[in-house]
């Protein structure tokens, strides 16, 4: 059943709504996963990376909510139930328990610099598809690469 008619042929269509599914599942992980690091973060810098863990979550849900309404809009329900998510998520996570600061800085740019990656490829994939589509994976990713970018700095050496 098709609830909604997508301006899209069928074909774009399920190139764009395959893009979005899979980014939904990437966003609504990252999302977990900077939470999970937010609530278990413990070392010397745990205030400015806690507070920055939390800008991530802000902008993985944010961005979710985008891709699922644009997946609607194009007819295909989108799937954020929790068993899509634990089924399908593949980026890395941290460990449990409490997580030192410079270990949520590493799963943090390792899971965004890989969610940026499949970013790319699927901006590439729905570029004749739907151009529409692939201006939000773009935007998406532009954001994500801020915050890959951040946490990367605060990888860089420190003077004694």
């Amino acid at each position: 059943m098709t609830a909604v008619r997508s301006t899209l042929p069928d074909d774009a269509r399920k190139v764009a709504c395959e893009a979005l599914q899979d980014t939904l599942v990437d966003l609504l992980g990252l999302s977990l996963i900077g939470k999970q690091a937010h609530w278990n973060i413990v070392g010397p810098r745990f205030r400015s990376i806690h507070l920055q863990l939390d800008e991530v979550v802000t902008a993985a849900r944010t961005f979710a909510d985008t891709v699922a309404e644009r997946s609607a809009a194009l007819g295909v329900p989108p799937d954020g139930r929790p068993e899509t998510v634990a089924r399908d998520f593949t980026l890395p996570a941290p460990k449990d328990g409490w997580v030192r600061d410079e270990d949520a800085v590493r799963v943090m740019v390792e899971s965004l610099r890989e969610a940026i990656g499949r970013l790319r490829e699927r901006i590439e994939a729905t570029e004749t598809a739907d151009p529409v589509t692939q201006d939000l994976l773009i935007a998406i990713t532009a954001d994500l690469e801020k915050q890959r970018w951040m946490f990367d700095a605060e990888n860089f050496p420190r003077e004694s």
